[in-house]
């Protein structure tokens, strides 16, 4: 068994954990997917079956020998036992030694979001052939999008391609918060039919992305003032830098490829009601006019900015939030110009 497992494979090992794995470590930046992807592996192990599942405290990890006990235990149900430590640190390490070392037929799965590649747990679960490593980081395009579509589904909803899309462009870098936004979507779902981008815009388009919406456009129509106060309301809202400058990068993207279309003799109307995923409709007419403003080789030596910009949040002592204020209005004041 590869201890890192290959990102092609996870979904399958997620569904159907092979029987002679003892140990799953769920490590990376996204702490909502280690959450996740922890709920699917104790599913598949112990369906929906209480008895078969134990989350043993903090206490238990002074124990060498309790995590291997629980996992060769047979539950009167039958089947495979499924044991969550949600706080894997390092003090854990000796009782999943003791696990690895174990005879099963049990699976330990443990939430370690803060463990770092020199861990001592993360090394030990690397090296054995009976543990398994998997990474979680933020997902982006076509796997966000399956995400997104499979939650959905497990909500007993469904969306249409659009809508995905849509709620892709939107999904920020907290997983929890986006399965939060997909449950509410999910209860207000019709019967039987599947949610239009229309209804995921009417339902979710508020609070912070509200806010950061009205910013971007207000910024490419050259409203300083009232890009800075949107911009502002959308920090103070919950909204995360990243967030923000990737948000940005979407809407000159997008404004560019409807400029794009108006210098092959599009108009402007219908250039913007190409995009995909649709605009909502309140933004179309600023969108529209922002193209006034701005052309294709101005928006596509904005968009290589942003790309330094993002890279500057990683690489400069400069406060995050102080990057990505300064691009949007860096963007206000050269469409003002």
């Amino acid at each position: 068994m590869v201890a890192k497992l290959d990102p092609r494979r996870v979904t399958a090992f997620l569904a159907d954990p092979p029987e002679d794995c003892r140990v799953v470590l769920l490590v990376g930046d996204d702490a909502g997917l280690v959450n996740e992807r922890a709920g699917q592996l104790v599913r598949s192990v112990a369906g929906d079956d209480p008895i078969r599942v134990a989350e043993p405290g903090r206490e238990a990890a002074k124990d060498a020998g309790s995590l291997a006990g629980e996992a060769a235990s047979v539950p009167l149900t039958g089947g495979r036992v499924a044991i969550r430590l949600r706080d894997g640190r390092d003090i854990w390490t000796e009782a999943v030694r003791g696990a690895l070392a174990g005879p099963g037929p049990g699976l330990v799965v443990i939430e370690g979001s803060g463990l770092t590649g020199r861990s001592k747990l993360r090394t030990l679960v690397a090296a054995d052939a009976r543990g398994q490593v998997i990474e979680c980081y933020g997902e982006r395009g076509r796997d966000l999008v399956a995400s997104i579509q499979r939650i959905l589904g497990e909500l007993g909803a469904q969306a249409e391609p659009a809508a995905l899309d849509w709620l892709a462009e939107r999904a920020g870098e907290d997983r929890l918060a986006m399965r939060r936004s997909l449950e509410i979507l999910a209860l207000h779902a019709e019967p039987g039919a599947r949610i239009t981008a229309e209804e995921a815009m009417e339902l979710l388009g508020e609070g912070s992305m509200l806010d950061l919406d009205e910013a971007l456009l207000a910024a490419s129509l050259g409203e300083v003032a009232v890009a800075d106060r949107a911009i502002a309301k959308a920090f103070a809202e919950g909204a995360n830098p990243v967030q923000v400058l990737r948000a940005t990068l979407r809407h000159v993207q997008r404004l560019h490829l409807a400029a794009l279309a108006v210098a092959d003799g599009s108009a402007p109307a219908d250039a913007i009601g190409a995009l995909r995923p649709p605009v909502f409709w309140k933004a179309k007419g600023p969108m529209e006019r922002a193209l006034q403003r701005w052309s294709p080789g101005r928006l596509e030596a904005l968009g290589a900015a942003l790309l330094r910009a993002e890279r500057q949040t990683k690489s400069t002592g400069l406060p995050d939030e102080v990057i990505a204020r300064q691009v949007v209005l860096g963007m206000a004041r050269s469409a003002a110009r």
